[in-house]
Protein backbone atom coordinates (compact mmCIF):
# COMPACT_ATOMS: atom_id res chain seq x y z
CA UNK A 1 0.00 0.00 0.00
CA UNK A 2 1.45 3.40 -0.97
CA UNK A 3 2.06 5.31 2.34
CA UNK A 4 -0.08 8.92 0.61
CA UNK A 5 -3.02 6.34 1.16
CA UNK A 6 -2.66 5.45 4.92
CA UNK A 7 -3.66 9.00 6.11
CA UNK A 8 -6.92 9.38 3.52
CA UNK A 9 -7.93 5.73 5.32
CA UNK A 10 -7.10 6.43 8.31
CA UNK A 11 -9.28 9.50 8.64
CA UNK A 12 -12.23 7.73 6.65
CA UNK A 13 -11.89 5.14 9.68
CA UNK A 14 -11.93 8.23 12.17
CA UNK A 15 -14.60 9.88 10.49
CA UNK A 16 -16.21 6.70 11.02
CA UNK A 17 -16.35 6.35 14.74
CA UNK A 18 -16.66 9.84 15.07
CA UNK A 19 -20.02 9.45 13.26
CA UNK A 20 -20.70 6.46 15.78
CA UNK A 21 -19.66 8.38 18.57
CA UNK A 22 -22.32 10.82 17.43
CA UNK A 23 -25.08 8.79 16.88
CA UNK A 24 -24.55 6.53 20.24
CA UNK A 25 -24.46 9.97 22.06
CA UNK A 26 -28.49 11.09 20.87
CA UNK A 27 -29.15 7.13 21.43
CA UNK A 28 -28.62 7.88 24.99
CA UNK A 29 -30.52 10.86 25.44
CA UNK A 30 -33.84 9.08 24.33
CA UNK A 31 -36.16 8.54 26.79
CA UNK A 32 -37.25 5.12 27.39
CA UNK A 33 -38.27 3.22 30.42
CA UNK A 34 -39.57 -0.04 29.49
CA UNK A 35 -41.98 -2.09 31.30
CA UNK A 36 -41.27 -5.75 32.80
CA UNK A 37 -43.88 -7.63 34.11
CA UNK A 38 -42.92 -10.99 35.04
CA UNK A 39 -45.55 -13.34 34.67
CA UNK A 40 -43.41 -16.22 35.25
CA UNK A 41 -43.01 -15.04 38.93
CA UNK A 42 -46.66 -14.14 39.52
CA UNK A 43 -48.29 -17.52 38.34
CA UNK A 44 -45.89 -19.57 39.93
CA UNK A 45 -45.78 -17.98 43.22
CA UNK A 46 -49.45 -17.77 43.47
CA UNK A 47 -51.39 -20.19 45.48
CA UNK A 48 -54.12 -22.00 43.38
CA UNK A 49 -56.31 -20.75 45.38
CA UNK A 50 -55.74 -17.16 44.24
CA UNK A 51 -55.52 -18.15 40.76
CA UNK A 52 -58.63 -15.90 39.57
CA UNK A 53 -56.12 -12.77 40.87
CA UNK A 54 -53.82 -13.61 38.32
CA UNK A 55 -56.15 -14.38 35.82
CA UNK A 56 -57.78 -10.94 36.23
CA UNK A 57 -54.17 -9.26 36.44
CA UNK A 58 -52.55 -11.19 33.00
CA UNK A 59 -55.89 -12.13 30.77
CA UNK A 60 -53.85 -12.63 27.51
CA UNK A 61 -52.15 -15.54 29.28
CA UNK A 62 -55.07 -17.10 29.88
CA UNK A 63 -57.00 -18.74 26.60
CA UNK A 64 -60.28 -19.09 26.87
CA UNK A 65 -61.54 -22.46 26.77
CA UNK A 66 -59.36 -23.83 29.25
CA UNK A 67 -60.69 -25.01 32.60
CA UNK A 68 -58.68 -23.55 35.88
CA UNK A 69 -57.95 -27.10 36.56
CA UNK A 70 -55.32 -27.43 33.31
CA UNK A 71 -53.63 -23.84 35.48
CA UNK A 72 -53.42 -25.58 38.91
CA UNK A 73 -51.85 -28.70 37.79
CA UNK A 74 -49.33 -26.46 36.05
CA UNK A 75 -48.78 -24.45 39.08
CA UNK A 76 -48.79 -27.47 41.03
CA UNK A 77 -46.63 -30.37 38.94
CA UNK A 78 -42.96 -31.01 40.45
CA UNK A 79 -41.39 -30.64 36.39
CA UNK A 80 -43.10 -27.12 36.19
CA UNK A 81 -41.67 -26.39 39.90
CA UNK A 82 -38.68 -27.41 39.25
CA UNK A 83 -38.23 -25.77 36.09
CA UNK A 84 -39.05 -22.28 37.44
CA UNK A 85 -36.67 -22.76 40.57
CA UNK A 86 -33.94 -23.24 37.46
CA UNK A 87 -35.06 -19.78 35.91
CA UNK A 88 -35.62 -18.04 39.39
CA UNK A 89 -32.20 -18.95 39.42
CA UNK A 90 -31.05 -17.30 36.26
CA UNK A 91 -33.10 -14.52 36.64
CA UNK A 92 -34.21 -13.83 40.52
CA UNK A 93 -34.12 -9.91 39.14
CA UNK A 94 -34.31 -8.74 35.52
CA UNK A 95 -32.25 -5.55 35.82
CA UNK A 96 -29.53 -5.85 33.69
CA UNK A 97 -31.72 -7.31 30.90
CA UNK A 98 -34.43 -4.61 31.46
CA UNK A 99 -31.18 -1.95 31.08
CA UNK A 100 -30.50 -4.29 27.76
CA UNK A 101 -34.47 -3.44 26.61
CA UNK A 102 -33.92 -0.08 27.48
CA UNK A 103 -31.12 0.42 25.83
CA UNK A 104 -32.36 -1.42 22.55
CA UNK A 105 -35.78 0.75 22.19
CA UNK A 106 -33.70 3.80 22.69
CA UNK A 107 -31.73 2.46 19.17
CA UNK A 108 -35.18 1.40 17.48
CA UNK A 109 -36.71 4.78 18.68
CA UNK A 110 -33.87 6.16 16.84
CA UNK A 111 -34.33 4.69 13.99
CA UNK A 112 -37.70 4.20 13.86
CA UNK A 113 -39.08 6.96 15.49
CA UNK A 114 -43.06 6.55 15.01
CA UNK A 115 -42.46 2.51 16.91
CA UNK A 116 -44.77 2.62 19.81
CA UNK A 117 -42.73 0.97 23.01
CA UNK A 118 -44.19 -2.40 24.02
CA UNK A 119 -44.43 -3.77 27.46
CA UNK A 120 -41.79 -6.73 28.17
CA UNK A 121 -43.52 -10.19 29.73
CA UNK A 122 -41.63 -12.80 30.66
CA UNK A 123 -42.93 -16.33 30.69
CA UNK A 124 -42.24 -19.78 31.48
CA UNK A 125 -43.10 -21.77 28.09
CA UNK A 126 -43.18 -25.14 26.46
CA UNK A 127 -39.90 -25.48 25.48
CA UNK A 128 -40.53 -24.14 21.72
CA UNK A 129 -37.47 -23.05 20.43
CA UNK A 130 -39.27 -21.51 17.21
CA UNK A 131 -40.96 -18.89 19.47
CA UNK A 132 -38.53 -17.80 22.33
CA UNK A 133 -39.50 -14.38 21.81
CA UNK A 134 -42.80 -13.06 20.39
CA UNK A 135 -43.18 -9.26 19.42
CA UNK A 136 -46.26 -7.71 19.16
CA UNK A 137 -47.16 -3.76 18.82
CA UNK A 138 -47.99 -3.30 22.49
CA UNK A 139 -46.64 -6.50 23.82
CA UNK A 140 -43.03 -8.63 23.82
CA UNK A 141 -42.96 -11.75 25.49
CA UNK A 142 -40.16 -13.71 26.08
CA UNK A 143 -39.61 -17.29 27.28
CA UNK A 144 -37.40 -17.55 29.93
CA UNK A 145 -36.63 -21.15 29.96
CA UNK A 146 -35.15 -20.92 26.89
CA UNK A 147 -31.76 -19.05 28.29
CA UNK A 148 -30.86 -21.18 30.81
CA UNK A 149 -27.39 -22.12 29.26
CA UNK A 150 -26.64 -24.39 26.32
CA UNK A 151 -25.11 -26.83 29.11
CA UNK A 152 -28.41 -27.09 31.09
CA UNK A 153 -29.84 -30.50 32.35
CA UNK A 154 -33.38 -29.63 31.07
CA UNK A 155 -31.86 -29.51 27.45
CA UNK A 156 -32.26 -32.36 25.35
CA UNK A 157 -32.06 -30.62 21.54
CA UNK A 158 -29.22 -30.87 18.95
CA UNK A 159 -26.28 -28.86 19.52
CA UNK A 160 -26.39 -26.34 16.83
CA UNK A 161 -30.15 -25.56 18.28
CA UNK A 162 -29.41 -25.21 21.87
CA UNK A 163 -26.24 -23.07 21.70
CA UNK A 164 -28.18 -20.15 21.35
CA UNK A 165 -29.81 -21.11 24.56
CA UNK A 166 -27.71 -18.29 26.08
CA UNK A 167 -28.31 -14.84 28.20
CA UNK A 168 -26.53 -13.34 25.71
CA UNK A 169 -29.14 -14.44 22.84
CA UNK A 170 -32.14 -12.13 24.26
CA UNK A 171 -31.54 -9.15 22.88
CA UNK A 172 -30.38 -10.77 19.27
CA UNK A 173 -33.58 -12.41 19.49
CA UNK A 174 -35.86 -9.56 20.23
CA UNK A 175 -34.11 -7.79 16.87
CA UNK A 176 -35.00 -10.65 14.91
CA UNK A 177 -38.87 -10.54 15.63
CA UNK A 178 -38.70 -6.73 15.55
CA UNK A 179 -37.45 -7.44 12.36
CA UNK A 180 -40.16 -10.02 11.86
CA UNK A 181 -42.90 -7.50 12.54
CA UNK A 182 -41.42 -4.27 10.55
CA UNK A 183 -40.30 -6.22 7.60
CA UNK A 184 -42.63 -7.75 4.74
CA UNK A 185 -41.91 -11.55 4.59
CA UNK A 186 -40.23 -12.35 1.26
CA UNK A 187 -41.93 -13.44 -1.15
CA UNK A 188 -38.99 -13.97 -4.19
CA UNK A 189 -38.20 -17.77 -4.75
CA UNK A 190 -34.48 -17.46 -5.75
CA UNK A 191 -31.57 -18.12 -3.17
CA UNK A 192 -30.56 -14.42 -3.49
CA UNK A 193 -33.59 -12.54 -2.25
CA UNK A 194 -33.26 -15.14 0.78
CA UNK A 195 -29.74 -14.73 1.14
CA UNK A 196 -30.10 -10.87 1.21
CA UNK A 197 -33.64 -10.76 3.53
CA UNK A 198 -31.75 -12.79 5.80
CA UNK A 199 -28.76 -10.35 5.48
CA UNK A 200 -31.00 -7.44 6.12
CA UNK A 201 -32.10 -8.76 9.41
CA UNK A 202 -28.45 -9.37 10.40
CA UNK A 203 -27.68 -6.17 9.65
CA UNK A 204 -30.41 -4.50 11.69
CA UNK A 205 -28.95 -6.13 14.59
CA UNK A 206 -25.79 -4.08 13.38
CA UNK A 207 -27.72 -0.75 13.78
CA UNK A 208 -29.81 -1.96 17.15
CA UNK A 209 -27.00 -3.58 18.94
CA UNK A 210 -23.94 -1.62 18.06
CA UNK A 211 -21.88 -3.73 20.50
CA UNK A 212 -22.93 -7.12 20.14
CA UNK A 213 -20.55 -9.44 18.43
CA UNK A 214 -21.19 -10.64 15.46
CA UNK A 215 -20.74 -14.19 16.60
CA UNK A 216 -23.77 -13.47 19.07
CA UNK A 217 -25.83 -11.67 16.24
CA UNK A 218 -25.95 -14.47 13.43
CA UNK A 219 -25.55 -17.32 16.49
CA UNK A 220 -22.40 -18.58 15.66
CA UNK A 221 -19.40 -19.79 17.95
CA UNK A 222 -16.02 -18.00 17.57
CA UNK A 223 -14.70 -20.75 15.60
CA UNK A 224 -17.75 -20.76 13.41
CA UNK A 225 -17.98 -17.00 12.74
CA UNK A 226 -14.16 -17.24 11.60
CA UNK A 227 -14.96 -20.29 9.24
CA UNK A 228 -17.23 -18.19 7.49
CA UNK A 229 -15.06 -15.04 7.19
CA UNK A 230 -11.92 -17.25 6.25
CA UNK A 231 -13.61 -19.08 3.81
CA UNK A 232 -15.61 -16.19 2.03
CA UNK A 233 -14.20 -16.12 -1.30
CA UNK A 234 -14.49 -20.18 -1.44
CA UNK A 235 -18.28 -20.08 -0.53
CA UNK A 236 -19.00 -16.93 -2.68
CA UNK A 237 -17.04 -18.42 -6.19
CA UNK A 238 -19.08 -22.04 -5.18
CA UNK A 239 -22.54 -20.18 -5.25
CA UNK A 240 -21.31 -18.49 -8.48
CA UNK A 241 -19.92 -21.63 -10.24
CA UNK A 242 -22.77 -23.65 -9.54
CA UNK A 243 -25.34 -21.26 -10.44
CA UNK A 244 -26.71 -21.24 -7.32
CA UNK A 245 -27.71 -17.39 -6.69
CA UNK A 246 -31.07 -17.19 -8.90
CA UNK A 247 -31.80 -20.51 -8.66
CA UNK A 248 -35.27 -21.24 -7.14
CA UNK A 249 -34.68 -24.89 -5.65
CA UNK A 250 -36.38 -24.49 -2.57
CA UNK A 251 -33.89 -27.51 -1.04
CA UNK A 252 -31.37 -24.46 -1.27
CA UNK A 253 -32.65 -22.73 1.85
CA UNK A 254 -32.36 -25.82 4.31
CA UNK A 255 -29.17 -26.47 2.94
CA UNK A 256 -27.53 -22.56 3.48
CA UNK A 257 -30.00 -20.27 5.08
CA UNK A 258 -31.78 -21.98 8.13
CA UNK A 259 -30.60 -23.06 11.10
CA UNK A 260 -28.42 -26.14 10.90
CA UNK A 261 -25.74 -28.21 12.31
CA UNK A 262 -23.96 -27.68 8.66
CA UNK A 263 -23.96 -26.03 5.43
CA UNK A 264 -24.62 -28.45 2.63
CA UNK A 265 -22.18 -27.43 -0.05
CA UNK A 266 -21.80 -31.48 -0.51
CA UNK A 267 -18.06 -31.12 0.03
CA UNK A 268 -15.53 -32.07 2.31
CA UNK A 269 -16.07 -28.69 4.20
CA UNK A 270 -19.55 -29.50 4.77
CA UNK A 271 -18.82 -30.93 8.79
CA UNK A 272 -16.19 -28.41 9.45
CA UNK A 273 -18.86 -25.50 8.09
CA UNK A 274 -21.82 -23.68 10.36
CA UNK A 275 -25.34 -23.65 8.88
CA UNK A 276 -26.50 -20.39 7.63
CA UNK A 277 -23.60 -19.57 5.30
CA UNK A 278 -25.94 -17.99 2.83
CA UNK A 279 -27.40 -15.99 5.23
CA UNK A 280 -23.63 -14.78 6.97
CA UNK A 281 -23.09 -13.60 2.75
CA UNK A 282 -26.27 -12.16 2.47
CA UNK A 283 -25.28 -9.67 5.73
CA UNK A 284 -21.75 -9.30 3.93
CA UNK A 285 -23.41 -8.05 0.30
CA UNK A 286 -26.04 -5.50 2.72
CA UNK A 287 -22.82 -4.16 4.44
CA UNK A 288 -21.29 -3.76 1.45
CA UNK A 289 -24.28 -2.53 0.05
CA UNK A 290 -24.94 0.17 3.12
CA UNK A 291 -20.96 1.38 2.75
CA UNK A 292 -21.32 2.16 -0.91
CA UNK A 293 -24.77 3.78 -1.02
CA UNK A 294 -26.93 6.50 0.98
CA UNK A 295 -29.81 4.87 2.17
CA UNK A 296 -32.04 4.95 5.23
CA UNK A 297 -32.83 1.25 6.77
CA UNK A 298 -36.46 1.92 5.66
CA UNK A 299 -35.47 2.10 2.27
CA UNK A 300 -32.83 -0.74 2.58
CA UNK A 301 -35.98 -2.93 3.79
CA UNK A 302 -38.35 -2.41 0.83
CA UNK A 303 -35.44 -2.53 -1.59
CA UNK A 304 -35.43 -5.33 -4.52
CA UNK A 305 -33.04 -7.91 -3.86
CA UNK A 306 -31.49 -8.23 -7.49
CA UNK A 307 -31.34 -4.46 -7.26
CA UNK A 308 -29.31 -3.88 -3.49
CA UNK A 309 -27.09 -6.58 -4.94
CA UNK A 310 -26.23 -4.60 -8.13
CA UNK A 311 -25.57 -1.90 -6.01
CA UNK A 312 -23.63 -3.40 -3.45
CA UNK A 313 -20.05 -3.62 -5.27
CA UNK A 314 -19.84 -6.64 -3.33
CA UNK A 315 -16.57 -8.67 -3.78
CA UNK A 316 -15.69 -11.15 -1.09
CA UNK A 317 -12.76 -10.68 0.78
CA UNK A 318 -9.28 -13.05 -0.36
Amino acid sequence: MKLCVIPFLLSLFLFSCDKKTKIEKIVAEIPVNIKVERFDKAFFETAPKDLEKVKKEYPLFFPVGNDDSVWVEKMENPLWRELYNEVEKKYADFDSEKEDLDRLFKHIKYYFPQTVIPKVATVISEMDYNNKVIYTDSLVVIALELYLGKDHRFYEFPKYIKQNFEKNQMMPDVVSEFFKFKVKPNLEKSLLSKMIYAGKELYLKDKLLPETSDADKIGYTPEQLLWCQENEQYMWQYFIEKQLLYSDDVKLASRFINPAPFSKFYLEIDNESPGKVGAWLGWQIVRSYMDNNSASLSEVFTMNAKELFEKSKYKPKK
